[in-house]
């Protein structure tokens, strides 16, 4: 069933109006919908809408509401995710899956090994956003994550944007203290905490992030004994939290 994102305020009496230009475009244009098929609607409560479409003019749709509930497509603790970014086809593919595996915002993250320019970085920020928004749309999340503006780890880790964060962990192949499992069995994942997970380029930490994470007393942590490549490493380290917060929260 298609899903997409509303406002509150468009819903009244039972019925659900579609008139913003591009939700408008993509169910009467694109998809070519029509009377009496379903939509699946979801506002900015996080309230799920099961519609049946009713009317359809030039401007707006109106869907009749058959049930509505508060929608479950989240996770239970904020997950966050600094990455330092790559080139094309693998950055999107990383943005992608972070949204589709309940990231609530990716940081772009300059490191010293960063293969992509600062200024290209900063020129894709919007580009990134909208495969969020599309990618919560197919995965039918409860809500959009943000692609955040370029930072460094010293703004992450020192500066003001650490005050947003509960706990962060690093994932750093080549000098670690423990794995993954490990560290959650020992310090088990709190529900409603919010985690930062930082995860590296292709080159990986030079020395001096390495220090700055031992410094800090930032978990340095290996998700085994394979070297992943970065957008592969993304998938498995935030799959694997999920599924260690399943086995070893704590509420």
């Amino acid at each position: 069933m298609p899903h997409f994102f509303i406002k509150s305020e468009n819903v009244k009496n039972g019925l659900a109006v579609i008139n913003d230009e591009e939700n408008y475009r993509h169910i009467a244009k694109s998809l070519r919908s029509r009377i009496g098929e379903r939509l699946l609607l979801i506002d900015e409560n996080q309230i799920q809408y099961e519609t049946v479409i009713e009317q359809i003019t030039n401007r707006e749709i109106t869907a009749k509401i058959e049930n509505s509930y508060k929608s479950l497509r989240n996770l239970d603790f904020g997950l966050y995710l600094a990455q330092s970014p790559l080139r094309s086809d693998a950055q999107s593919f990383i943005i992608e899956k972070a949204t589709e595996l309940g990231a609530e915002a990716v940081y772009p993250v300059l490191t010293d090994n960063c293969a992509v320019n600062k200024s290209i970085v900063e020129k894709k920020i919007t580009k990134w956003q909208k495969i969020m928004y599309e990618a919560s749309k197919q995965c039918e999340r409860a809500d959009i994550p943000k692609c955040e503006n370029l930072t460094t780890l010293n703004e992450l880790i020192k500066g003001t944007l650490n005050s947003k964060f509960d706990r962060i962990i690093a994932f750093c192949e080549r000098r670690t203290d423990k794995t993954l499992h490990q560290y959650c069995q020992e310090k088990p994942i709190i529900k409603g905490e919010k985690l930062l997970v930082i995860i590296g380029p292709e080159g990986g930490f030079s020395d001096r992030e390495f220090e700055l994470f031992e410094n800090n007393k930032i978990p340095m942590l290996t998700l085994g004994n394979l070297i992943l490549k970065a957008e592969t490493a993304v998938t498995v380290a935030l799959g694997n939290i999920i599924y260690e917060y399943t086995n070893y929260c704590q509420n």
